[in-house]
């Protein structure tokens, strides 16, 4: 304390503020002024530096053991930091090599931004050089595995191929040949990767495709446009109609001019769409023909991808919408009535215009049976748990159960179930307003909204029920509703494996009835003795068909046992008499 009071009242400093530094900090600043006489101020500078150093050196040390997942997102990213860098030296090596104004205006931006790629472009290695890869399943994470599998690999070599340094050609043929970095374009397997990676990520992958058709057939147009300019500049400018005119015009020697000229010449002959001026050389027609024959190509590329697209589309409206096609054919063949057809496609436009999927078990089918669950879990869980039997349950049996919620939409006016109907299956309101009416159709007693749930006694048999499994109420959408539906039939696959469950649910049921005044417990303690003689008469017949089979199995191995020793008897006789049957003794010397 004594020597930090000296500091700062040599250096007129705050005693606190160099009382609350770190002790080992303040101390190497304390010796390092004591020391040398320099000012309090400047020692700490000097520590700064080197704290920054130290930093900077735990940074290199870390990232030496620093592994790059290939499926993670840092890789992710990297991929599209490295979109830029490609298509910059695909756009503008040949423009600046064929329009000499843009090279020479912009010369040191663009210097710049070469090496600046070039840097971008060694960076990637050594990110290659840190990408782990999967082996058996598992992320492989040794060092040298990875740089062995890197170096083995055809793309170190386009890597590789990509950097050398071709710029020394600068010292022999002048520095403005950018054409010597056409090296460069190898790199470009990482742009196609990465349009890869994205379109699987992208929650819009038919506009991802649209977009990266687009960007293709910009590079095409432009790198045609350059090779007209270039073949305008050999033949000469203004030479005819067809090559880029004069330079002497002042409308066509700006730079920007050129290039919006010859990226329009290009479009003109590319997609076949204007007049173009008619070749007269023998290297114009030439040029023609390849652009014409590129068109082609072009053209088909584009039709039959933005086909494909269309395609996507449709195919992902079957995989979430009912085909409505085809009822309208079954319709028209059956002559279903035109009220009947009306509230059919009403049906359908509301699952359209809403976009309400009745098909999501088929959706999620070719996801594991495990990650299909934890979807259907992070989507349907809530609604399930409001149903107060499913209340304090098991959380792997909500789970077997979520994967059997089926969905489904109520047009308005239409009834869900009706009174004295034989209930299989039970209700979860997801969305909209049901009402419970009388026979009438008209009289409202209650309306059920999102949240609520109905029918799901019926679904679980419970012994005593005096209503038979049969609903004592008419229910009938108000609007559009959406249900969860879950069948007896699957409940009672799931509650096989889970009998606790079973008993604490009938239990939970039993309790809803008695409430309700339709339990029967006579009816029940008689229907359950039933049950319990039932079961101990099964449990006797299987003890018996056990024992039979244990029975059964002993003969068949008492009767494989003679036979073997009876075969094992007549091979032992047909040694002891030998080949020739003259030895044998006949019946006639008997």
């Amino acid at each position: 304390l004594s020597l930090r009071y000296s500091c700062c009242k040599q250096d007129n400093l705050d005693f606190m503020r160099i009382k609350n530094l770190s002790s080992l900090s303040s101390q190497t600043v304390y010796k390092c002024h004591l020391s040398s006489k320099v000012s309090l101020q400047t020692c700490y500078s000097i520590n700064n530096q080197f704290t920054t150093l130290f930093f900077s050196f735990y940074f290199l040390l870390s990232w030496k053991n620093c592994i790059v997942d290939p499926s993670g997102n840092m890789y992710y990213t990297w991929l599209q930091i490295m979109i830029v860098p490609v298509l910059y030296n695909w756009v503008f090596i040949i423009c600046r090599t064929v329009f000499t104004d843009i090279e020479n205006s912009y010369f040191s931006v663009w210097l710049t931004l070469d090496y600046l790629c070039d840097l971008f472009y060694i960076f990637d290695m050594v990110i290659r050089f840190k990408t782990g890869f999967l082996e058996q399943g598992i992320l492989v994470q040794e060092q040298s595995r990875l740089s062995q599998k890197y170096i083995r690999s055809s793309e170190f070599k386009y890597d590789v191929l990509s950097i050398l340094p071709t710029d020394l050609l600068y010292f022999y043929l002048g520095i403005h040949y950018p054409i010597v970095r056409i090296n460069r374009f190898v790199r470009v397997y990482r742009l196609f990767e990465a349009f890869d990676r994205m379109e699987t990520r992208t929650s819009y992958p038919n506009t991802f495709r649209l977009c990266k058709l687009m960007l293709y057939v910009y590079v095409l147009i432009h790198w045609n446009g350059c090779f007209y300019f270039a073949l305008s500049s050999a033949i000469g400018f203004g030479e005819d109609g067809w090559v880029y005119p004069n330079m002497s015009d002042p409308d066509f020697a700006t730079e920007y001019r050129q290039y919006i000229y010859s990226f329009f010449f290009s479009t003109l002959i590319l997609t076949t769409v204007g007049d173009t001026p008619k070749p007269e050389r023998e290297e114009e027609f030439m040029f023609m023909m390849v652009d014409f024959l590129i068109a082609v190509l072009a053209f088909a590329s584009v039709v039959g991808n933005i086909g494909h697209v269309i395609s996507n589309l449709n195919n992902a409206e079957k995989a979430f919408f009912p085909n409505h096609e085809l009822v309208k054919s079954y319709f028209k063949n059956h002559k279903v009535n035109k009220d009947l057809q009306k509230r059919v496609n009403n049906w359908y436009q509301h699952l359209y215009i809403n976009k309400k999927m009745t098909k999501e078990n088929e959706i999620l089918k070719t996801l594991p049976e495990r990650l299909r669950a934890e979807v259907a879990v992070s989507v349907h869980l809530g609604t399930l748990s409001k149903v107060t039997i499913f209340q304090n349950c098991e959380m792997s049996l909500l789970e077997e159960l979520v994967l059997k919620l089926k969905p489904q939409v109520f047009s308005p006016g239409e009834y869900v179930c009706k009174k004295g109907d034989v209930g299989h299956e039970m209700y979860i309101i997801k969305e909209g307003k049901l009402a419970v009416v009388a026979d009438d159709g008209v009289t409202e007693f209650a309306v059920l909204g999102e949240g609520n749930f109905f029918g799901e006694i019926s679904i679980l048999n419970i012994k005593g029920n005096t209503s038979g499994n049969r609903r004592t109420a008419n229910i009938k959408s108000i609007g559009h509703s959406d249900l969860f539906c879950l069948s007896k039939e699957d409940l009672k696959g799931v509650l096989t494996e889970y009998p606790e469950a079973k008993r604490i649910l009938e239990e939970k049921g039993k309790q809803i009835l008695i409430k309700m005044g339709k339990l029967d417990e006579s009816l029940a303690g008689g229907l359950e003795s039933k049950e319990e003689q039932m079961n101990s008469r099964i449990k006797r017949i299987e003890d018996s068909l056990d024992s039979l089979q244990t029975k059964l199995a002993r003969m068949v191995a008492e009767m494989a046992s003679s036979t073997d020793k009876l075969k094992m008897r007549v091979e032992t006789k047909c040694l002891h008499w030998g080949p020739d049957t003259n030895d044998v003794p006949s019946s006639k010397g008997m």
